[in-house]
């Protein structure tokens, strides 16, 4: 049974009582991941948290700084297997056929235009796209509609897709005006920087070791701690928890945001979005305010158990959308949060 179906089979109950055992061992995939980086654990948690919410994540960073070589390793220690995996480099070149699948001729005879889309993005539950900025309008608008609905269309009508999980990568952001769309489904932006200048002996050894493992075909970092269908029950939990109401003392239904986000650091959630708007001139676009409302319930969740906290606000330093934003972001938010 696909791991989809298993979690959207459960009830509540029957995920709530599995979530105490999932949450350790989606901590423990984490920290173990980690094991085989240098100073990549913070870029680790937040492809688990994005995972977890089934929120795209974009990696910025220049060519060598182990973009690529997160996503693959993730891949493999979630067990994912190959038929559900799909990886691509874009450029302005790339078409249609290449990323949904090439038409079906013996179909196109009989008048219908359907795509065989066998081992690619449609079929795929875990995808990578690298070089994301550099696809053409034709791929965007497919990419836009699998990012939001999560379908394609196959001879005029829509099917879904079975993508849960979607990374990208970039060495560079653009600043066109036609990819602010794309740019804004990817709530959180994450920087893979060069570790050279600081971890210069512990970045040989590893790449070293990295390369015995690549020449000897080993993959050690495949430990089984958990599977892509761990990371669907969260999500489904959370989900569910998230149109739940629980009964006050006094009587009063509370919704997910009364229980769980405590007002104080709500106000300062609004707070710190408001200076970032105004002094800084960020664009949060409302989408984006709510969809990073439930990436700080996952991080929330992951890291202690369910109530946000301020340190979970931290993940408002991922919301550049420019070089310039990003590195002015990552010093300004610990400074706001008193970090």
């Amino acid at each position: 049974m696909p791991a989809t179906a298993v979690a959207e089979d459960q009830t509540f109950e029957q995920l709530q009582a599995e979530i105490p055992a999932i949450r350790q061992k989606l901590n423990l995939f984490r920290s173990s991941l980690s094991r085989f980086f240098v100073q990549k654990g913070e870029l680790i948690d937040l492809m688990v948290v994005a995972a977890i919410a089934q929120e795209p994540l974009l990696l910025v960073g220049p060519p060598g700084t182990a973009k690529s070589d997160l996503i693959l390793k993730f891949k493999d220690a979630l067990g994912i297997a190959d038929d559900e995996y799909f990886e691509y480099m874009l450029t302005r070149f790339t078409e249609p056929s290449e990323i949904i699948g090439p038409i079906d001729i013996n179909q196109l005879r009989d008048g219908r235009y359907i795509r065989r889309e066998q081992g690619k993005l449609p079929t795929a539950k875990l995808a990578f796209l690298d070089e994301i900025f550099k696809s053409n309008s034709a791929i965007l608008n497919i990419l836009l509609t699998i990012i939001n609905e999560k379908k394609f269309y196959q001879d005029g009508a829509p099917q879904p897709v079975n993508l849960r999980v979607l990374f990208a990568a970039t060495n560079e952001i653009p600043e066109h005006g036609e990819l602010s769309a794309l740019k804004d489904r990817f709530v959180l932006k994450a920087e893979s920087r060069s570790v050279q200048d600081e971890h210069f002996e512990e970045l040989i050894d590893f790449g070293l070791r990295g390369e015995v493992y690549k020449n000897l075909n080993q993959k050690p970092w495949k430990e089984g701690h958990c599977t892509l269908a761990d990371f669907l029950k969260v999500s489904q939990y959370l989900t569910m928890l998230f149109g739940r109401t629980e009964q006050s003392a006094n009587g009063d239904e509370l919704n997910d945001r009364q229980v769980f986000f405590p007002k104080e650091v709500f106000t300062e959630f609004q707070r710190l979005v408001k200076t970032l708007v105004r002094e800084d001139r960020i664009f949060i676009s409302d989408r984006k305010l709510v969809k990073l409302y439930k990436l700080f319930r996952v991080r929330a969740w992951l890291f202690s158990g369910g109530t946000v906290n301020r340190d979970d606000l931290k993940l408002l330093a991922y919301l550049g959308e420019t070089h310039q934003e990003m590195a002015l972001l990552r010093e300004k938010i610990p400074t706001l949060l008193g970090a």
